[in-house]
């Protein structure tokens, strides 16, 4: 009899337990499931920038500017370049059509200069480089031979995927209290090749300039770069870091084109070439050896 009572209690038991897990699935698929995915996705905007250190300007002991170009045709960097398209990329976006459509938005200032001391006004920028361009297309000839023209509005808009380079300016610094080494990103510029068309078709080429100057220290630039995630790992999706954490860890190649200096000038306008590419590697160098040298005894 005792025998049977105890069955009798497992069995009773199994059940209480089987019905509580099959609860507990059906309530974890309810919560934890959304609309397009079968697990919670982290919304859009969650992500806050990653805080800076306070530092005065008396603890600084030594600091210089960089001015860097990272191209996005470079392997490692060709997560800056994709997607090119915004439609059906599951709210993906390259960083040209992040930067765009803030900048569009007026969430953040935008300026002329990379010293930022030039603000632009993002409507009227925006106005004037979406300006329609007009072209004569010749059509045909007419009874006397002479050539017949057709005026063709041709609509601008931005196109993320003309952007191929980014310049940069970083300040990099030592700290009198620590005796370590850190950089801030300061300016930030989208790079395109500039043309005029005129009016036969023609196109008349400016070469590469930047399209305004992003002040990469606002908050509210440091908010949109948290907001979007970089796309680093293409084989696993899950987890990518934000575009704040991208150019504070400096997580790109870069070729630097100019240190400050009393003359104010780039790298390319006393050399080119490889001698080019190798003092940009010199400067480099002399950076990062500048914390042993200066604290050296």
């Amino acid at each position: 009899m005792a025998l049977n009572s105890f069955f009798s209690m497992k069995k009773t038991l199994f059940i209480v337990s089987f019905a509580l897990f099959l609860a507990n699935v059906s309530k974890a698929q309810i919560v934890d499931s959304t609309p397009n995915n079968f697990f919670t996705q982290q919304e859009i905007g969650y992500e806050k920038p990653i805080p800076y250190p306070f530092i005065r300007e008396a603890d600084i002991a030594w600091s210089t500017d960089l001015w860097k170009n990272i191209c996005v045709e470079e392997l490692f960097n060709q997560f800056f370049y994709f997607p090119i398209d915004e439609e059906h990329n599951y709210g993906k976006k390259s960083l040209a059509y992040i930067l765009w459509d803030a900048m569009a938005a007026n969430e953040f200032p935008i300026y002329e200069d990379d010293e930022l001391k030039i603000p632009l006004d993002n409507d009227a920028f925006i106005k004037q480089y979406t300006k329609p361009d007009t072209i004569l297309l010749e059509i045909g000839y007419d009874d006397d031979d002479n050539e017949i023209y057709e005026a063709i509005i041709r609509p601008k808009f931005f196109e993320g995927s003309e952007i191929l380079l980014y310049s940069l300016r970083e300040t990099w610094f030592v700290g009198r209290q620590d005796t370590r080494q850190d950089s801030r990103r300061i300016a930030l510029a989208m790079l395109k090749d500039q043309n005029l068309i005129l009016p036969d078709g023609k196109k008349i080429e400016y070469g590469i300039s930047p399209l305004f100057w992003i002040p990469m220290q606002h908050p509210a630039v440091r908010a949109v770069l948290a907001r979007y995630t970089a796309y680093i790992d293409q084989n696993n999706i899950v987890r990518q870091p934000s575009w704040d954490w991208v150019f504070i860890s400096q997580h790109y190649h870069a070729f630097i084109t100019r240190e400050s200096n009393r003359y104010n000038r780039s790298i390319r306008s006393y050399v080119t070439g490889e001698d080019a590419i190798l003092e940009s590697a010199l400067i480099e160098e002399k950076v990062f050896d500048i914390e042993d040298a200066m604290w050296e005894y």
